[in-house]
């Protein structure tokens, strides 16, 4: 049998403190806040698509030239 200070006790995962370093930012963007909710890949793909447009209207301005 084990001295009972050599046993490790466990701590849950998640009860601990939050890190110094964090400044609480994870919990503050956990809280769900009104307004648009707008993911990482729809804004990849909005961006995706100005930049074609963008081209796509240099190339018509182009092309329009006498």
């Amino acid at each position: 049998m084990m001295p009972k200070t050599a046993k490790k006790s466990r701590k849950k995962k998640g009860s601990g403190p939050m890190p110094s370093g964090g400044a609480g930012l994870i919990r503050f963007f956990e809280d769900e806040t009104p307004g648009i909710k707008v993911g990482p890949t729809m804004v990849v793909i909005l961006a995706a698509i100005l930049l074609m447009m963008t081209v796509i209207a240099h190339i018509a301005a182009l092309a329009a030239q006498p």
